[in-house]
């Protein structure tokens, strides 16, 4: 077996299909609810980042294959955003346990340690072999909050209604399928800035809160196969946004989306907007894609004021998903091999 640097963009259609073919084989052992990926923009969602920001990955293959033919059995990704690199790494799960993982992770500190990153983070998902892993290798737990699932089969639509219209007077709600409009970037820019301040997460997703990063986010996920839908809270003396909430349908699992941020402007709380907003979002949702059946979002454990709409929207507490993080230089001492 060999890991070599692996360009999305470069690689063939077979590598392509070997790589999902090993995205559902994990998915199958540790997420076996969620939905198996598809071959649709794979290629794309790897290749393309934000401008400033640079994603670089490796596989490791069967050596014993031709030139030009290849199975994947793992892939690590590394995004190198800010000021800190952020790790993804996937195994097939016959191959666990054998060391693979851990090289996987060596390669791709060494690279943060030489673009000159001081500290990588890296997602971790509950109830899997990913916990121990991390662990052993020194990661620090930094964050922790819920994955929920709503079955949009389950959902009581006419008590959705209901949500949707118990928005107070003075404010309206608006839907934009594929992102705000342009008169709109600076206020929804502005009203994600504040909320940046609300959190204590390591930032492994950072949210845009400059007008033109926002709107070379929303091109990236376009480009990604990633179709965002917006819904806003607009207040109408000022035109401020009051509210936000997104949702982005994967082109690689469209049965199930993904939700984004929710967000309601300090000033504009106990209004009903986050009800509102996220109720008006499903009736979209259901309207726009009509091959979705579920939508999964995550909250932290303390953000009791989002639990509680979610779950009187039906959306169902699944597991845990942690942040952490490690010490690059540290790191790279701890898996350099041992003569």
């Amino acid at each position: 077996m060999r890991v070599r640097e692996w360009d999305p963009r470069s690689a063939s259609d077979g590598e392509i299909r070997s790589l999902v073919e090993t995205v559902n084989s994990v998915l199958a052992v540790d997420l076996p609810d969620d939905p198996p990926w598809q071959d649709v923009q794979v290629r794309e969602y790897l290749a393309e980042t934000v401008p400033g920001e640079r994603r670089i990955c490796w596989v490791a293959e069967d050596d014993r294959l031709p030139e030009g033919e290849s199975e994947i059995f793992a892939h690590v990704s590394i995004l190198l955003l800010g000021d800190i690199g952020v790790l993804e790494v996937m195994v097939k799960p016959s191959l666990r346990r054998r060391g693979l993982g851990r090289q996987l992770v060596a390669v791709a500190a060494r690279r943060a340690y030489l673009e000159g990153f001081s500290s990588i983070g890296v997602e971790a998902i509950g109830d899997t072999p990913a916990i121990p892993f991390y662990e052993s290798l020194g990661f620090e737990k930094e964050y922790v909050e819920t994955r929920s699932v709503l079955n949009l089969e389950s959902v009581d639509w006419p008590a959705l209604r209901e949500m949707a219209d118990s928005i107070a007077a003075g404010f309206r709600v608006e839907y934009h399928p594929g992102g705000p409009p342009e008169e709109l970037l600076e206020a929804y820019a502005q009203a994600k800035l504040e909320a940046q301040d609300d959190d204590d997460d390591l930032d492994l997703a950072p949210r845009s809160s400059d007008p033109q990063r926002l709107k070379d986010s929303l091109e990236t996920l376009h480009k990604r196969g990633l179709k965002p839908y917006i819904v806003l809270a607009i207040h109408q003396a000022s035109g401020d946004v009051a509210g936000l909430t997104e949702v982005v349908v994967p082109a690689q699992h469209p049965e199930r989306a993904d939700q984004y941020d929710t967000i309601v402007v300090r000033a504009h709380r106990g209004y009903g907007i986050d009800r509102s907003i996220k109720a008006r979002m499903l009736f979209e949702l259901r309207a726009a894609e009509p091959g979705l059946r579920e939508v999964q979002t995550w909250n932290a454990h303390n953000n009791e004021s989002m639990l509680k709409v979610n779950a009187e929207l039906g959306y169902q507490p699944d597991r845990d998903w942690f942040e952490y993080g490690a010490d690059v230089a540290q790191l790279v001492q701890m898996l350099e091999p041992v003569d």
